[in-house]
């Protein structure tokens, strides 16, 4: 073998004195000699290009290998020297990705050329050992050359290749991504493998993200093989990207899981309730006939459900069944309302949505409890009328956790209490995960705990009350105005009921546990637990409750541990009514207005909301206070009733009660509303590193910044995030200058071009400037920003205080910057952290748990290409409404994008995370924890794994012998009345080791 007239000596002799590979070394083709393959590689022609031949796989390998026999080492241009491999491609000018590419690829393209010589020599009847003679081998070599498996295994790159060129023929564009390489039985090197050797053929191989249909702010990542020509930017025309498998129905319809179009009722079978009739006391309610099979609720005795009618209108509500004495012969469904007789029957009801979906919200298959489907005496079946959002059972798993906008406005001594409670019980998970011996594990939950403990600085929830939880509203006029009807509490248990958004402790009704009641046990009946029954009158003190599917949250005050602040009603407030008070006007400003796309019920409730909570902590007087609640109860009906809010604001005084209460600039006042406070940042790239001084191996840390706390994150910003402002119409750029002006010119015009086109600046404090090609004119710039909020970009909650330090606001900073310091302690752990141990011996023992693991960790990430197909098909869809509705207001365009990617993943099969998240057993567990698992694949097992699952089996097993951390959560759950067997479940220990201790 030879380079030009150089021998591969006299290279190494050259380089050795220059210090650089790439001024010397020139590729050539693969020779065909006996029986060595002749077909070129590289994405040109052999003998292209400035340096011909330039990817020969034998010169290639060769030269590495002669390279790293000899010990190369480079110097660069700014005097760094590089040893290993690293000397060589830096030496070459290519990144070490693409070295390794290039090496896996010359290795592969070099035994391959070794099996067709090996095979030829055979052909021509030479055996083993001649052949190994001829080639410079072992006869054991040639016997696994000519070994059929061998080939075929050698073989399953370049046919993968072929594979996907067939693939790229019809299809242009196809996913490659994660998870593709269980689809085609291969491993994730194969592949790689594969697509290294079409892009030296001239196929693009390109990343990129696709938007998450219900997540804008997060992308997923696809990769996408391309046809020669096809450039980068058009793998985001998300429509042309094609997944290598068909991906139909995952039972090809043999199941009712997909959507289906919901079935409409004759309104001839619909009877209005209204507020003359006692529809007022019941409103939301919706009351079905029992044992009418189109209108079943199946196992539930409660469900929130639409009911779609004459094909034009629906029903939203509360369902319940009726014993149909009340109801007229052909009626079926009561619907109870607070509009007046005056209001024609489907005037009551909500207009159904043009296209798809008539509600206008997600739509749950069969599959998630949703639709349902009834027999006929034939045996044929029909989708039911009822189309259920929320069935009974699924109220109580709601987060038990105490808002800062109700405890906040409770007693210090109490926000005290449930505040220290969440810290303790977060001390004590981080002491739990620090016990674990499993170093991947352990990073792995220090991750996610470091993670939570960030975001519950910024949410500022605290733990919940002793048998707090929350429960839907079904109504019981009968229901006395100090009772409530609760089977999950005992008789005469005091409740203390909080619905949210919560204005103030006026808004909490105390009501006496009485499940004796007759209507509601005929209702309800005597076992369902996630549902209360209350009159109408306790709903309007709960800011106005009514009974299409809110809910309240319930604590019990009884035990004398727990006391809860409230007060009665303001006067004032007692026959307010928003609709008739600020009811609908010519001219006046909307707050959903479909037209302009314009929705603005969340800005404006967090506002009032925000107003609210700062007057309370400045002790507003009472006149201030039911100007504020009075604007809230407009603002939370405005849209959906058409208000104006506008002339409320006015008449109730609320720009003097933002200058009064809230630092005289409006907005939010105090630490507790600017928490979550929206805050513009510097844009950032890339994931974000730990800011320590040291890195894992002990070497100084290069991206450690002083002004910031060891263990925070620290972003890169993004050096292109600067920009000239400018705009583009017709083909003329117009562009600010930083003295006001204006430049325009033709971009198409070469000489225009060339006088004003933007130039950038790099600056020495690392902004950029921009100004016309020769300097003369100074353009104004822009810097791209990121959204988070004020708590996150803050290192020190105290911050965020107001002027006045109320003594509230700084017990929740103090809490905020408990769990900022414990986030950045997991942090540091995290880089102190090991890695695993791996065990072959483990792995024999564990054979058939290994075997296991893998099997349902490859059923996990064939997920993954499903996935993405589901977010390409639902963004498609997206974009196309978005085309057709520009206008579409936020809150729309959030329930759009949910039915596109539930209907999307229905489609392609795709399976929710809670249903393909792996189950690791106690024995696999084991295997696990004694190496029997390399780091990688485990890395892979607990991201597709339930992480409360995984805690469980984490957690070191308690003796009798508590950590110092779980004796305080004795301690504090004891003062704060939860029982000796609320606390050992809490710990996860026996009740007998809780008595214990609390003696």
């Amino acid at each position: 073998m030879y380079y030009d007239k150089y021998t591969i000596d006299d290279l190494l002799y050259m380089v050795e004195k220059s210090g650089s590979v790439k001024d010397y070394l020139q590729h050539h083709g693969v020779s065909i000699k006996d029986g060595a393959p002749g077909r070129g590689s590289g994405r040109y022609p052999l003998g292209s290009g400035e340096n011909p031949n330039q990817h020969d796989s034998g010169d290639f390998l060769s030269r590495v290998e002669e390279l790293r026999k000899k010990g190369f080492s480079y110097k660069d241009e700014d005097g760094k020297t590089y040893t290993g491999d690293a000397a060589i491609y830096k030496s070459m000018g290519i990144s070490s990705t693409e070295f390794r590419k290039e090496l896996s690829a010359a290795k592969y393209e070099r035994r391959v050329g070794y099996v067709l010589q090996a095979e030829q020599l055979s052909k021509e009847g030479k055996g083993p050992t001649e052949i190994g003679r001829i080639m410079g081998v072992s006869e054991s070599t040639v016997r696994s050359f000519l070994n059929p498996s061998s080939k075929a295994k050698m073989m399953v790159a370049q046919n993968t290749a072929d594979f996907l060129e067939d693939q790229i023929k019809k299809k242009e564009m196809i996913d490659v991504g994660k998870g593709v390489e269980k689809e085609l039985g291969i491993s994730r090197e194969k592949l790689d493998e594969a697509l290294y050797l079409l892009e030296r053929k001239g196929y693009g191989v390109y990343s990129g993200g696709i938007t998450q249909a219900t997540n804008p702010t997060q992308q997923t990542t696809q990769k996408v093989l391309c046809a020669p020509g096809i450039e980068h930017k058009e793998i985001y025309d998300l429509d042309r990207v094609k997944s290598i498998t068909e991906y139909t129905s995952h039972d090809d319809g043999k199941t009712y899981s997909k959507f289906i179009y919901p079935e409409s009722m004759d309104s001839k079978r619909l009877q209005i309730r209204y507020a003359e009739d006692g529809g007022l006391q019941k409103d939301g309610l919706i009351e079905i006939r029992r044992g009418v099979k189109d209108l079943s609720l199946g196992n539930d005795r409660i469900a929130q459900v639409r009911i779609l009618v004459d094909g034009s209108h629906y029903l939203k509500g509360m369902a319940v069944y009726s014993d149909g004495k009340d109801m007229p012969d052909g009626v079926d469904v009561i619907f109870n309302t607070n509009k007046h007789k005056d209001k024609s029957k489907l005037e009551v009801l909500k207009e159904a949505k043009p296209g798809d979906n008539p509600f206008g919200s997600t739509i749950k298959s069969a599959a998630e409890g949703g639709q349902s489907f009834w027999y006929d005496e034939n045996g044929k079946s029909h989708l039911s009328l009822i189309n259920k959002r929320a069935r009974e059972g699924e109220w109580g798993d709601w987060s038990d956790s105490l808002p800062s906008q109700f405890l906040s406005k409770q007693p210090l001594a109490l926000a005290e209490k449930q505040l220290n409670l969440a810290k303790s019980s977060k001390q004590d998970e981080y002491a739990d995960i620090m016990a674990l011996t499993n170093p991947t594990i352990k990073k792995y939950l220090l991750n996610k705990f470091s993670d939570e403990c960030d975001s519950a600085a910024v949410h500022l929830k605290a733990s919940s009350l002793p048998g707090q939880k929350y429960h839907v509203i079904i109504p019981i006029p009968s229901m006395k105005d100090n009772e409530i009807y609760a089977p999950r509490y005992e008789n005469g248990t005091k409740l203390a009921l909080v619905r949210y958004p919560h204005g103030g402790i006026f808004e909490i009704p105390i009501l006496t546990v009485n499940n004796t009641q007759k209507d509601a046990k005929k209702v309800l009946g005597t076992s369902i637990m996630d549902a209360v029954g209350i009159n109408s009158n306790v709903a309007e003190q709960l800011s106005g409750a009514d009974f299409d599917g809110d809910t309240v949250m319930c604590i019990p005050t009884h035990n004398g541990k727990v006391k809860i602040s409230n007060r009665k009603p303001f006067d004032e407030l007692k026959n307010f009514d928003p609709k008739m008070e600020y009811p609908e006007v010519p001219g006046m400003t909307y707050m959903k207005d479909t037209k302009r796309g314009v929705d603005n019920t969340q800005r404006q409730m967090g506002e009032i909301s925000n107003l609210i909570t700062d007057m309370t902590l400045a002790n507003a007087k009472d006149e201030d206070l039911i100007k504020a609640v009075r604007h809230s109860m407009v603002v939370i009906d405005a849209g959906k009733h058409k208000l104006d809010y506008k002339k409320s604001e006015v008449d109730n005084d609320i720009a003097r009660l933002k200058r009064k209460y809230q630092n005289g600039k409006g907005g939010a006042g105090t630490l507790i509303s600017r928490a979550k406070g929206q805050y513009s940042e510097s844009r950032t790239v890339g994931s974000p590193t730990i800011n320590t001084k040291l890195k894992s191996n002990g070497q100084p840390n290069p991206y450690y910044d002083p002004n910031r706390p060891e263990g925070a994150l620290i972003y890169k910003k993004d050096p292109n995030r600067w920009y000239p402002e400018r705009s583009y119409k017709d083909g003329i750029t117009t562009i600010k200058t930083i003295d006001g002006k204006k430049v325009s010119y033709d971009s198409r015009d070469k000489a225009q071009y060339d006088k004003y086109n933007p130039t950038p600046h790099r600056n020495e404090d690392g902004t950029v400037s921009y100004t016309n090609p020769d300097g003369t004119i100074q353009y104004k710039v822009k810097e791209r920003t990121q959204r988070t909020t004020k708590m996150a970009a803050t290192d020190d909650a105290y911050s965020l205080l107001s002027d006045h330090k109320h003594p509230m606001e700084v017990v929740y900073a103090d809490y905020a910057n408990s769990m900022k310091a414990l986030a950045n302690e997991a942090r540091k752990s995290i880089v102190a952290t090991g890695n695993l141990k791996y065990s072959k011996e483990a792995k024999a023992k564990y054979a058939d748990e290994v075997k296991s693991l893998e099997l349902k960790l490859n059923g996990a990430l064939l997920n993954a290409p499903k996935e993405r197909e589901a977010q390409r098909r639902a963004n498609v869809e997206i974009q196309a409404k978005k085309a057709a509705d520009p206008k579409m207001a936020n809150k729309d365009l959030k329930k759009i994008s949910q039915q596109a990617i539930s209907k999307a993943r229905v489609d392609v099969g795709s399976v929710k995370r809670r249903d393909r998240n792996i189950e690791i057993t106690d024995k696999e567990w084991e295997a696990i924890q004694a190496g029997a698992i390399t780091e990688s694949t485990l890395q892979k097992i607990l991201n597709n794994t339930d992480i409360d699952r995984l805690r469980e089996l984490a957690t070191p097993k308690q003796t009798t012998k508590l950590t110092t951390a779980k004796i305080n959560r004795i301690k504090l759950l004891s003062t704060s009345g939860y029982t000796i067997a609320e606390i050992a479940k809490s710990l996860g220990i026996s009740t007998s080791t809780v008595s214990e201790y609390m003696k």
